[in-house]
């Protein structure tokens, strides 16, 4: 079994930064230009994930380039993903699905595993967050990255907000394991080849970490028996 669960706004505060070749933070948001008019900080530079780092190359490129190369070394200091957020659950789906079975789904990097080294960033599908922060499904351009095996027949498991569901079912369209996907909305969300389950809970924000964490408790309870169907909140 695999599991997807959506980023998270709070990051760890020891968070690493990828840098400039004049040493500055790149910070990474929804629109560099508006950040640095309403939100300048000394130090950092605004950039999007797709912007030209150095030498034609973009910042997600030499992202992946970076996580190539340190095999001993990390000079940026960056966090392998799921140590990347402050919630605790990030950390207990690893510790109950193992490291190569957790994966994350990034509004700014796409569906990376849970072990890639991240940096701190701000991007997010949350519509009700400062302009600068939001991407745009619909109108943004971003080359995403995709982790994820799709000739795997294992079932695959994703937790996450509304804004986030119409990336995962792109990104996991080819996944060959059935899809199941929990929500907590009146209303199912209608996406061809993916059971939605319904979490019901009186949480509005975040309910997802609640329900990550019910699964977890069902799973480590009967790993054998365990039917990610039947849960319900």
């Amino acid at each position: 079994m695999k599991v997807v669960i959506a980023c998270a706004k709070s990051k760890a505060c020891n968070a690493g930064y990828m840098k400039t070749e004049d040493g500055r933070c790149v910070k990474f948001v929804g629109d560099p230009d508006l950040a640095k008019a309403v939100s300048p900080k000394p130090g950092f530079c605004y950039a999007r994930p797709d912007g030209e780092a150095k030498d034609g190359k973009t910042w997600r490129e030499e992202l992946v380039a970076y996580n190539k190369s340190c095999k001993d070394e990390n000079p940026h200091e960056l966090l392998q993903a799921y140590k990347l957020y402050k919630n605790p659950v990030y950390r207990e789906l690893v510790d109950s699905f193992c490291l190569k079975n957790v994966y994350i789904l990034s509004a700014s990097w796409g569906l990376i595993r849970a072990s890639f080294l991240t940096p701190n960033y701000d991007i997010t599908f949350n519509k009700n967050i400062e302009p600068f922060h939001q991407r745009n499904y619909k109108c943004d351009y971003y080359r995403d990255l995709n982790h994820l095996e799709s000739a795997i027949d294992e079932k695959l498991l994703f937790f996450g907000g509304q804004g986030y569901l119409p990336l995962f079912c792109k990104l996991t369209r080819h996944y060959q394991g059935r899809r199941i996907c929990y929500y907590n909305s009146k209303k199912t969300p209608n996406r061809d080849g993916v059971d939605m389950v319904r979490y019901r809970t009186s949480k509005r924000t975040n309910w997802h970490y609640e329900c990550a964490t019910k699964v977890i408790e069902c799973y480590e309870a009967d790993p054998c028996g365990f039917d990610p169907l039947l849960i319900s909140g």
